[in-house]
């Protein structure tokens, strides 16, 4: 077997120096990050404590917050079900494969292979999965709560009191993906070092470095497991919440005229949910992966050197301390307009980044002291400019999707000649959009490289990821704040009420927008650095654009996001069809529901939903995890390579122009609707941005968010198979490729059987709907499921 050349990616001064902090034990590596994680799951626990001491409200408040709670709950039920055969079947694979063919035995040339790899990573796999959904879990059970709580807040102790609220709604997601990702995390690593022992027991120093390098890379199935459910998660999500709203405001608002969350829409408590199970599950998970992504990315380019190894932890814990204090500097006073509530917001995450810089110096000063204190000093640079880089592309995204601003205003003003200028002009800018982000993430990878190579770039990524327990808050509170407005529209409170709250949502729009920002330049950062962890493990020395096999890679890598976004797209479209005439057969036999003497049946909405999104996540997250593979072992690592760049560079244009895209087609309605730009509501321009944002519905909230997840998900992928291609040639093993191909051939074809083949016509007449429409028995509410379980 080769043996791994130590030190191949940067200098290590711990080879040779055997002395603290070079010689740290395993569990010193991950004592404060492990600390610090506990820390932030008590602040959890302290904050969902105090979150129940508001008050909730009326008993229609209620009964309205208790069936989005339930409608969510169902949904990711259901999803999970889906989800556990996956789970459990990449976990055999991986035993199987790596029981089989050891990825330790490739660090040391004894003959001396260790079957307990295959366990190792199967188990990391699990728990990466298993942690991912847990704080999708508990992020929607606290946000479903802390609706209700800040309408009652909206309506008894205005707008200062209720931003609060929502907040800490938001913090308590906040604290639980970081406290579970890091605590996972290093409990894992931990585990991985135990009774292992690889290389030459004669030579100490190497089987040291080699010993972090194996459990390091076992690390790589926990973040497998992590973007798996990631990626469904966003998916299956942002195809429910948004089938859901678009079908409630086509329906509701443009064909019957009725308001935005009216009670007598049977999809606006489907649409309520769809805001938890995708923006604030879907989100966390998204972000989980990306934590704990950037950990095991520069862990992996340590390369056996135990204070890089140790100095992406620390970094991490160190943010938790500084987003419990930036938690506090968040508040505004009543009556403040949207300026002032985002620097409200903006102090929460200026404030817990200045002490993460100040964390950072002490952190770096310690462990790289004397002779090293250079190449530490050129690290802590790195982190600083991922910081910044991550606030930067945060105030470039709200200044594009923010109605306080020049481009999203200028769509407002070309609703005035019609919905097809609207969308002309918000695709404009979108694409308009592209530019600051990429000239920071260009401006980053290039300083970071040159201060500290491949591992000052990973470190730009934990630098930018090291606060998420506050930017994280202040983007789940963004549909909490949602629910709060369809819960005083549908409770018929008063005016004032859904003003306040439509201030909040406003706000939550354009923080939503700048945390899918944030998402993607953190995802580029953590992808590039591991495919240069990918190119190492898989001993890809060089590829060059100009080979055929590189750049065949490129192409077909440049290619997916498109069709990952087509296939999202395309399910959003064929769900909210199917709501659309859910709602137009409720409409025409439901006697009283337009005019709100009768109840509308939201059940049968939010079943359809749930049924709907769950059949559209199979094929985008087959294609995603087999794409890889294909590439991999049907043409060699090279190609693979090539994949992953073309990915990464086309995936990145293409998220931020639809996430930003969607934020400013919605907020420009928010801003007649809000300030009453243009005439205000009703008027033919407000008509033209309702149709605006209802094309930037799924821009924003399914396909863009699922795309930065896609090219995370694959960078996992390649990491993980790695060892197993590793020095292939160029069609050396092809017909191992067959096997992912074959897969994703029967997955297509099975369905388009069953879910593809037969779809309902919109166009038909509303009495082949009502004949042709499924009786209520055969179709599973939220209720009846709580009821079974």
């Amino acid at each position: 077997m080769a043996t791994l050349e130590l030190g191949s990616m940067s200098p290590d001064p711990c080879t040779s120096v055997m002395a603290y902090p070079c010689n740290t034990t395993s569990i010193n590596i991950v004592s404060l990050s492990l600390a610090c994680s506990g820390i932030a799951l008590l602040m959890a626990i302290f904050l969902t404590k105090k979150l129940q001491s508001y008050e909730r409200g009326t008993p229609e408040m209620n009964k309205l917050c208790d069936k989005i709670k339930s409608g969510a709950r169902a949904f990711l039920v259901t999803e999970y079900k889906y989800l556990t055969m996956f789970v459990f079947l990449v976990f055999a694979v991986l035993i199987i494969i790596y029981t089989l063919d050891p990825p330790s035995n490739l660090l040391s040339s004894l003959d001396n292979p260790d079957r307990l790899d295959g366990i190792r990573a199967g188990g990391c796999f699990i728990g990466g999965a298993v942690l991912s959904a847990s704080a999708g879990w508990a992020g929607m059970s606290v946000a479903t709560d802390a609706n209700v709580r800040t309408t009652q807040a909206a309506d008894k102790q205005g707008l200062s009191v209720a931003l609060r609220v929502a907040f800490t709604g938001g913090a308590v997601m906040g604290f639980t993906v970081v406290g579970l990702g890091l605590a996972g995390l290093s409990f894992f690593f931990w585990l991985m070092t135990l009774n292992r022992s690889v290389g030459d027991p004669a030579n100490a120093e190497e089987a040291a470095a080699n010993s972090l390098i194996a459990a390091v890379d076992s690390l790589a199935s926990f973040g497998f497991g992590a973007s798996s459910i990631a990626l469904f998660a966003r998916v299956a999500g942002g195809i429910y919440t948004k089938a859901a709203d678009v079908g409630a405001d086509l329906v509701g608002k443009v064909e019957m005229g009725i308001p935005e969350d009216d009670a007598r829409n049977p999809s606006v408590i489907a649409d309520n949910v769809g805001d938890n199970v995708g923006d604030v599950a879907g989100m966390g998970a998204d972000l989980f992966e990306s934590f704990v992504g950037s950990i095991i990315a520069a862990a992996t380019l340590a390369n056996g050197n135990a204070v890089k190894v140790a100095l992406p932890f620390w970094i991490a814990g160190a943010g938790i301390v500084a987003s419990l204090v930036g938690f506090y500097a968040v508040s505004t006073k009543d009556g403040a307009n949207q300026r002032q509530l985002m620097m409200a917001l903006h102090k929460g995450v200026i404030s817990s980044s200045v002490l993460v810089l100040a964390f950072s110096a002490i952190i770096v000063s310690q462990f790289f002291p004397g002779d090293q204190s250079a190449e530490g000093w050129k690290i802590f640079a790195c982190i600083a400019i991922g910081l910044i880089a991550g606030i930067l592309i945060g105030q470039a995204t709200e200044y594009y999707t923010s109605y306080s601003f020049w481009p999203t205003q200028s769509i407002t003003e070309a609703g005035v000649t019609g919905p097809a200028t609207v969308i002309i002009q918000g695709l404009g800018i979108g694409m308009m959009s592209c530019v600051p982000p990429v000239l920071i993430i260009v401006a980053t990878i290039l300083g970071c490289n040159a201060l500290s190579g491949d591992y000052g770039v990973a470190m730009a990524a934990v630098g930018m990821l090291s606060t998420l327990g506050v930017t994280l808050a202040t983007d789940a509170y963004g549909p909490i704040a949602d629910n709060a407005g369809g819960i005083a529209e549908m409770a018929e409170l008063e005016e004032r009420v859904r003003e306040t709250t439509d201030a909040l949502d406003a706000l939550g729009n354009t923080t939503a927008a700048t945390g899918k920002g944030f998402a993607i330049g953190s995802a580029v950062l953590t992808s590039l650095s591991l495919l240069t962890a990918f190119k190492d493990k898989a001993q890809v020395f060089t590829a060059d654009i100009g080979d055929p096999v590189v750049l065949s890679g490129v192409l077909f890598g440049a290619m997916l996001p498109f069709l990952f976004a087509a296939l999202t797209m395309l399910s959003v479209q064929k769900a909210a069809g199917a709501i659309i005439i859910e709602v137009r057969r409720q409409f025409a036999t439901i006697d009283g529901l337009r005019e709100g003497t009768a109840e509308a049946d939201s059940d049968r909405c939010v079943a359809i939903s749930t049924q709907s999104s769950v059949e559209e996540m199979i094929l985008p997250g087959v294609y995603a995890v087999l794409s890889p593979l294909i590439a991999g072992l049907l043409i060699g690592p090279k190609c693979l390579t090539g994949m992953l760049g073309g990915a990464i560079a086309s995936g990145m244009m293409l998220a931020i122009m639809m996430a930003n895209a969607g934020g400013a087609w919605d907020n420009s309605k928010k801003y007649i609707e809000i300030e009453g730009a243009c005439g205000g509501k009703g008027t033919t321009t407000h008509k033209a941005c309702v149709v605006g944002d209802t094309v930037g519905d799924p821009f924003k909230d399914t396909s863009g968010p699922s795309l930065n997840i896609l090219i995370k998900l694959m960078s996992m992928v390649s990491l993980t198979a790695a060892p197993i291609i590793r020095g292939w040639q160029d069609w050396q093993f092809w017909y191992w490729g067959l096997l992912p191909i074959g897969l994703c051939a029967i997955a297509t074809i099975l369905v388009h059987h069953l879910y593809w083949k037969n779809t309902q016509d919109i166009a038909a007449p509303i009495d082949d709907v009502v004949k042709d429409a499924p009786l209520a028995k055969d179709v599973e509410t939220p209720a009846a499921e709580d009821q079974a379980s």
